[in-house]
């Protein structure tokens, strides 16, 4: 009695019924890496660990953007727009998009665009809550600054 053998597929659908496996196994980390969340409480610890216990790295402000890297339990190990890492519990977060200035100083202007006058400006590091995205800009809103539209290559987050 000779053993049988499943029958061989020809190579073409080999490869892609491979290639369709690979897309699939990788597309929960790389939608996990577009994910993003913002700080909810007043101030809020980013830790080296995945515990209370763990050693404080940064106090986040309320609205600070943050990358979701990878998630353990209730807890999210996140990435800021300075590529700091570190782990924070979603309980702390929310779904609020906001965006913070990279560059030195942003213009903030009445429309979005740079025939619109300034009026006002944003300096680095500054926590921005989004109201609306258009054609390369981000109108934005503070407490600190009228509202207004910064070019989306000054800033960082959603």
């Amino acid at each position: 009695m000779t053993p049988q053998t499943a029958p061989q597929r020809p190579t073409s659908t080999r490869l892609a019924t491979l290639a369709a496996a690979i897309c699939l196994s990788l597309a929960p980390a790389a939608a996990l890496a577009q994910q993003m969340v913002s700080i909810k409480g007043k101030v809020v610890n980013m830790r080296a660990a995945p515990s209370t216990g763990a050693e404080v790295l940064w106090e986040l402000s309320q609205g600070y953007p943050l990358q979701i890297v990878a998630k353990q339990g209730s807890w999210l190990k996140v990435r800021d727009f300075e590529n700091d890492t570190g782990w924070i519990l979603q309980s702390l977060t929310h779904n609020r998009p906001h965006h913070i200035v990279k560059s030195r100083t942003a213009n903030i202007r009445s429309g979005p665009g740079t025939s619109h006058r300034v009026v006002g400006q944003a300096r680095y590091g500054e926590v921005l809550r989004t109201r609306e995205k258009r054609n390369g800009w981000v109108r934005i809103q503070s407490s600190t600054h009228p509202d207004g539209w910064i070019s989306r290559g000054l800033l960082w987050g959603w």
